[in-house]
């Protein structure tokens, strides 16, 4: 959904978005707010306003700011153990 935005943000950057659209990219957003609910970039990580009706340019920029999250979560999470690539979560 992040690509999808991005490309759409260098075509009509200041366009604005659907409500439903909205509601489905919030829906993901939430899912991964849930994963990340005990790292410390979670308070960075807003939803969005579904009333305020946001500039495709505002959301590739939203999304872009859970990427970088996720992208440290793996860093964090993910690595070689000694056998193979693994994730070591508590």
């Amino acid at each position: 959904m992040f690509e999808e935005f991005k490309e759409l943000a260098k075509k009509k950057p200041e366009a604005a978005v659907s409500k439903s659209k909205l509601v489905i990219a919030n829906r993901l957003l939430q899912r991964v707010r849930e994963v990340l609910a005990d790292e410390e970039s979670i308070e960075f990580l807003d939803l969005l306003d579904e009333d305020d009706v946001p500039q495709v340019s505002d959301v590739t920029l939203i999304f872009s700011q859970y990427v970088a999250a996720m992208h440290a979560f793996k860093k964090k999470y993910h690595g070689w153990n000694g056998a193979e690539h693994a994730w070591s979560l508590k």
